[in-house]
C-alpha cells in the first residue's frame, strides 16, 4: 500500500475506486495508464482517456488485453483479457506534468469470470490468502541493486557481430580524475558519487508515488551500481512496489541521461547487482496488533524463534529450486560466483554476508526489526512469483518443522570443501539449466500458490532464453579460440 510520512513515521493511505474517479475529475487528470506486468515481471501498459473510466470498471473491467502478444499469458486463440484495476495502486505520474495517472490491476479470462493463473499479481495474492489461513501475515522488504550508466550499446542480433560496451563517469576506465577503483564503490562521498542526485531525485519521485526510501547509497562496484531501499510492506503490496521502483528508476534516468538497468552482471570483473529479500512472519492478519512470531528475546544465538528456525530450514531445503525462480536468467548465475560477494553456497548464520540466508543483528531486543535476509534473489525475478516462492518455501519448512544445519560463522568464501562437508553446506546450482531441474523435481511446496501449467510457462521461457544464449558466439570465444 502506499505510504507517506506523518511526524515522521510512515502512515498508510489508500484510495478507493469512488475516490479515484474523483481525483481524475478535480485534478483535470487526462489520461490513465493501466500496468500490468508480463510472466517475466517487465511492465506493460495501455493507456486509455480517464474519461472512459467509471464505477463498473471497477467490477466488470477493462477489455483491453491481448494475452497473445504478452510473454507467459495465452495463445492467439484465446487472447482477449479483461484488466480489472486495483484502485489502492492509483498515482499520479510525477514525470507528466500532472496529466497522466497510474494504476495497476488483475488480468482476467472467459469473459472476466475467471482469473488468469499466468497474471503474476494472482501468484502473490493466493499466497498471501494461504498465510493469512494459516493466521499469519508477511512483512518483506527488498533491497534492490542495480546499475546507472552513461552510454550502453549492445550488437547481438546480427550472426556476424556480438559486441557490447558501457560508459560510466566514474568507471575505473574513464578518463576522469575522480574515477573509482574496482570493488571500491562502496559509500564514496560526492564528488566520487556522482549519483548522489540521482538517487535523490528517484527518492522524491517514488515519494510521491507512495514508495518511502529509508536510505540510498552507492553500492561496491564501481560503474555506476547503487542501492536504494523502500520501506517493508505487505507480500501484494512489496511486488506491486519493486515493480513501481524498477520503473521509476528507468524513468528518473532517462530524464538526467542515463541508462538503467537490473540485469545483474552487466560488467565482468566487478561486483554485480543483488536483491536481498528481508522477511519477518506475524501472528494475525494486516492490522496494528501483530506479534512477530521470529523473535526470541532469550535465544542466545540471535533472538530467533523456533519458528523463525524452521523458516530458515524450508528456505534451505528449496533453495536449489528456488534458483529457478529468484535468479531467473542466464546472467544470475554469472553473479552467484566466488569473490564478488554473491552467496555461493547454501548455510545460514548471523550478520555473516557469505551465507545465502543471514539474520541481521544490528537491533538487539528489537522485535519489530527482528527478521531473516534472503540472499540469492536478484532483481532481474519476477517480483510476483520471487517474493512469493521464498514465502512459501519458508513456511513449508514451518509446516514440516524442518530444523536447519548448524549455523555457519565462518567466511564460507575460504572454507575448504572438506570444512563445508562438515559443516552440510551445500552448493547454489551453477547454472539456470541446473536450477531447472531442480525446480521440475522439487516444486510441491509451491502448489499453495503456483499452477502446474504456470510453472510449465516459467520453465519453459527460461529453456528457450537458454538455448538462445549458448546458441550464439561468444566475443571471449574469439580471444580463446581464433588460432586454433
Amino acid at each position: 500500500m502506499p505510504y507517506r510520512l506523518v511526524d515522521g513515521k510512515p502512515e498508510s493511505y489508500t484510495y478507493t475506486a469512488a475516490e479515484v474517479s474523483a481525483a481524475l475529475k478535480d485534478r483535470g487528470i487526462k489520461y490513465l495508464d493501466l500496468q500490468f506486468v508480463n510472466l517475466t515481471g517487465r511492465l506493460q501498459h495501455i493507456t486509455i482517456s480517464a474519461a472512459h473510466l467509471d464505477s463498473d470498471s471497477f467490477i466488470s473491467g477493462i477489455p483491453k488485453v491481448d494475452g497473445s502478444s504478452i510473454k507467459g499469458f495465452t495463445g492467439i486463440e484465446d487472447s482477449d483479457l479483461i484488466f480489472i484495476p486495483d484502485p489502492s495502486t492509483f498515482v499520479v505520474l510525477p514525470w507528466y506534468d500532472g496529466s497522466i495517472a497510474r494504476i495497476m490491476g488483475d488480468i482476467y479470462c472467459d469473459m472476466g469470470r475467471k482469473r488468469l493463473d499466468s497474471d503474476s499479481r494472482s501468484v502473490a495474492q493466493n499466497a498471501e490468502k494461504y498465510l493469512n489461513g494459516l493466521g499469519y501475515t508477511a512483512l518483506l522488504g527488498p533491497e534492490l541493486e542495480y546499475f546507472v550508466f552513461g552510454q550502453v550499446h549492445w550488437d547481438a542480433l546480427t550472426g556476424y557481430r556480438q559486441s557490447y560496451s558501457v560508459d560510466s563517469e566514474e568507471a575505473p576506465w574513464a578518463d576522469n580524475p575522480y574515477r573509482m577503483r574496482y570493488k571500491e564503490g562502496y559509500y564514496p562521498a560526492p564528488p566520487y558519487d556522482p549519483l548522489m542526485e540521482y538517487r535523490s531525485k528517484l527518492s522524491d519521485a517514488l515519494a510521491i508515488m507512495g514508495l518511502l526510501v529509508e536510505a540510498h547509497h552507492h553500492e561496491v562496484a564501481a560503474a555506476g551500481q547503487i542501492e536504494v531501499n523502500t520501506y517493508r510492506d505487505y507480500l501484494l503490496e512489496t511486488a506491486d512496489a519493486v515493480t513501481t521502483h524498477k520503473y521509476a528508476a528507468k524513468m528518473v534516468g532517462q530524464s538526467l541521461g542515463k541508462w538503467v538497468t537490473f540485469m545483474p552482471k552487466p560488467i565482468f570483473g566487478d561486483n554485480a547487482s543483488g536483491m536481498h529479500v528481508n522477511i519477518s512472519v506475524w501472528s494475525g492478519k494486516h492490522g496494528k496488533h501483530m506479534e512477530n512470531k521470529f523473535f526470541d528475546e532469550n535465544d542466545k544465538y540471535a533472538q530467533i524463534s523456533q519458528m523463525a528456525r524452521y523458516f530458515v530450514g524450508g528456505l534451505l531445503s528449496h533453495t536449489r529450486s528456488l534458483a529457478a525462480i529468484v535468479a531467473p536468467t542466464t546472467n544470475s548465475y554469472k553473479r552467484l560466483v566466488p569473490g564478488y560477494e554473491a552467496p555461493t553456497n547454501i548455510a545460514w548464520s548471523r550478520g555473516n554476508r557469505s551465507a545465502n540466508v543471514r539474520i541481521p543483528i544490528y537491533n538487539k531486543g528489537s522485535p519489530s526489526n527482528k527478521r531473516i535476509e534472503y540472499r540469492t534473489p536478484d532483481p532481474s525475478c519476477n517480483p510476483y512469483l520471487a517474493l512469493s516462492a521464498i514465502l512459501l518455501a519458508g513456511m513449508d519448512g514451518v509446516k514440516k518443522k524442518i530444523e536447519p544445519p548448524e549455523p555457519v560463522d565462518e567466511d564460507l568464501y575460504s572454507i575448504s570443501p572438506e570444512r563445508a562437508a562438515s559443516l552440510k553446506v551445500g552448493k547454489l546450482p551453477k547454472d539456470l539449466s541446473e536450477a531447472i531441474e531442480e525446480l521440475q523435481s522439487d516444486k510441491e511446496y509451491l502448489k499453495p500458490a503456483f499452477t502446474d501449467s504456470l510453472l510449465d510457462k516459467i520453465i519453459q521461457i527460461e529453456k528457450k532464453e537458454i538455448t538462445e544464449v549458448s546458441a550464439r558466439p561468444h566475443p571471449y570465444e574469439y580471444h580463446l579460440y581464433f588460432d586454433v
